[in-house]
């Protein structure tokens, strides 16, 4: 008996190495997939030459600056030579701030970073605690005045909102800065325009999670064994109704962290964000290239990290 136990476990562990593994190549073939995409998504415009440079330059100029980018070489070739240095650490250099891309992301990660924490904060809390209110009292005042916050959060535009706080906070009563970067009180205002959308959808989820759960069978069973009301939702119906949850705060996290363009604008935040926008207007296309590739890679490893949790919580869902 204990020669077949250990060869079970062996066996489990085989299957856990598996799918650790075919989970990791399935994110390096994304990731492969994206770069293909960011690079010739560049082309797709017409010459990368002409978008770069300013409409005033001559044809001698964008000639010679073709030929100094490589773009004449055929497509194919420029795609290793851009994978290549992908490879390398060499994600080029930025045609307007003249510095290493890689250091511009990496000077404005910390802001962007902060913001989307702070905005994912109180929106996750301020929802979850709305949601199982509204559960446990479906169909009454409660419910109906939750409904209505999370579907007004998920209706207004960021831009609007943001606006109207800088309207209301700023310019009317004065008690906080319509932008800017460095103490708390410039992360109040982006902080709640960026979170009601997040806030208003985790209120919802919770809702129809909890709810669901609750009407499961082991939810009843639970019941039947004399189990407290609170001991059922807590220990049963809200572990279940939490993953859900998880999975798409975990989601918007690395959305949050590729750039919250609008928010990061309206706030002069000097976020990922602002700084896409700058490299469009510029036409950096380098930058702009980084920047896309850094949040499908943020995208790419959230996930992984969240199938892996998944795999060890859950193992039904393994390879």
């Amino acid at each position: 008996m204990p020669w077949r136990v250990a060869i079970g476990s062996n066996r489990g562990d085989d299957l856990n190495a598996r799918y650790v593994v075919h989970r990791l190549l399935q994110s390096l073939l994304v990731m492969l997939g994206v770069t293909v995409v960011v690079f010739y998504a560049l082309h797709l415009g017409g010459d990368p030459a002409a978008l770069m440079l300013p409409p005033e330059a001559s044809f001698e100029e964008i000639a010679a600056f073709r030929q100094a980018m490589g773009f004449d070489r055929p497509l194919w070739v420029q795609y290793i030579d851009y994978l290549s240095r992908l490879l390398q650490g060499d994600f080029g250099v930025s045609l307007r701030f003249q510095r290493p891309v890689l250091e511009l992301i990496v000077e404005r990660l910390p802001a962007t970073l902060l913001l989307a924490l702070a905005a994912l904060s109180w929106s996750t809390l301020l929802g979850f605690f709305l949601g199982v209110v509204a559960a446990l009292r479906p169909g009454s005042a409660i419910d109906f005045f939750a409904r209505c916050i999370a579907l007004m959060g998920q209706a207004l535009p960021v831009f609007w909102l943001g606006l109207l706080l800088i309207l209301l906070f700023s310019l009317h009563w004065r008690l906080l800065p319509t932008g800017g970067y460095g103490e708390l009180r410039h992360l109040i205002l982006p902080a709640v325009a960026l979170g009601a959308y997040y806030m208003s959808a985790v209120t919802r989820l919770v809702r129809d999670s909890l709810i669901d759960a609750l009407g499961q069978d082991y939810v009843r069973t639970a019941r039947a064994k004399g189990l407290s009301e609170w001991r059922v939702i807590r220990r049963h119906a809200l572990r279940n109704a939490l993953i859900p949850v998880i999975t798409v705060q975990a989601m918007e996290f690395a959305a949050l962290l590729g750039g919250a363009l609008v928010t990061e604008v309206i706030f002069s935040w000097p976020g990922i964000g602002r700084l896409a926008v700058q490299a469009i207007q510029n036409r950096d296309l380098p930058l702009v290239q980084v920047i896309v590739l850094f949040a499908a890679a943020i995208f790419v490893l959230v996930n992984l990290l969240v199938d892996l949790l998944y795999a060890l919580l859950n193992p039904r869902i393994r390879l």
